[in-house]
C-alpha cells in the first residue's frame, strides 16, 4: 500500500490519532487472547459462546483400549468372509454347512443391517443383536456365542 493511503498520514497533525484524549491506546486493556472470559469478558462468552466454560459428563481417568474393542459386522457382509469353494453347491438343504467365525476375521459383534441368501451356514461371534440373530435363523442359519 502507498504511504498517502495509510492511516498514519491522514491522522498527522491529530494529537490521538483516533484513540481517544480520555482513555488512550493502550497495548492490550483487555488481555491478551480469550483473557478474562469468566470475569470481565462474562457478557461475551455467555452469549456467543453457551457451553465454554463447565464440565459434562464423566472422566474415564484410565481407558483400557482392548476392554472396548467391539469391531462389527452386519449380516449382508457376513456372506463375503465364507470361502468360495464352501459356496459351491450349497443348497437349502446340505447337510454340511460352512462356518462363519468372524473373530477369525477381526470382527466381534454382528449387526441385522441388510439382507441374507436363504442358505443355511453357522456363525460364531462374541455379540449378536436380536434383528441379526433372527435374520439368519431366518435364512436357515445357527448362531453360536463364543467367550
Amino acid at each position: 500500500m502507498p504511504t498517502r493511503f495509510s492511516n498514519t498520514r491522514k491522522h498527522r497533525g491529530h494529537v490521538s490519532a483516533g484513540h481517544g484524549r480520555v482513555g488512550k491506546h493502550r497495548k492490550h486493556p483487555g488481555g491478551r487472547g480469550l483473557a478474562g472470559g469468566a470475569h470481565h469478558h462474562r457478557t461475551n462468552f455467555d452469549k456467543y459462546h453457551p457451553g465454554y466454560f463447565g464440565k459434562v459428563g464423566m472422566r474415564h481417568f484410565h481407558y483400557t483400549k482392548n476392554a472396548h474393542w467391539n469391531p462389527i459386522i452386519n449380516v449382508d457382509k457376513l456372506w463375503t468372509l465364507v470361502p468360495a469353494a464352501q459356496k459351491e453347491g450349497l443348497t437349502e438343504s446340505s447337510e454340511v454347512v460352512p462356518v462363519v467365525n468372524v473373530l477369525e476375521h477381526g470382527y466381534s459383534k454382528v449387526l441385522g443391517n441388510g439382507i441374507l441368501p436363504k442358505l443355511p451356514f453357522i456363525v460364531k461371534a462374541r455379540f449378536v443383536s436380536a434383528r441379526a440373530e433372527r435374520k439368519i435363523k431366518e435364512a436357515g442359519g445357527v448362531v453360536k456365542l463364543i467367550a
